[in-house]
């Protein structure tokens, strides 16, 4: 399975662009209308909430969330 190394999301006239690049450097993009990418960060937000204290470390000053790294 490839690695996300690093994403990017662009505005076109009538929809968005999704850009996907992974560990190796290939690059797909993805056109996406308003309604899917909404569909996409509902799906990812939903799925980190229900994981969130496996994914996450809670800062003990505040609420503010760090991912580890590696």
């Amino acid at each position: 399975m490839r690695q996300l190394a690093k994403f990017a999301i662009s505005v076109r006239e009538e929809d968005f662009v999704l850009h996907l690049v992974d560990e190796a450097g290939e690059a797909t993009d993805f056109a996406t209308s308003p309604e899917q990418l909404d569909a996409v960060i509902d799906a990812l937000d939903e799925l980190l909430a229900e994981n969130e204290e496996d994914l996450f470390e809670i800062d003990e000053d505040g609420p503010t969330y760090q991912k580890p790294l590696g």
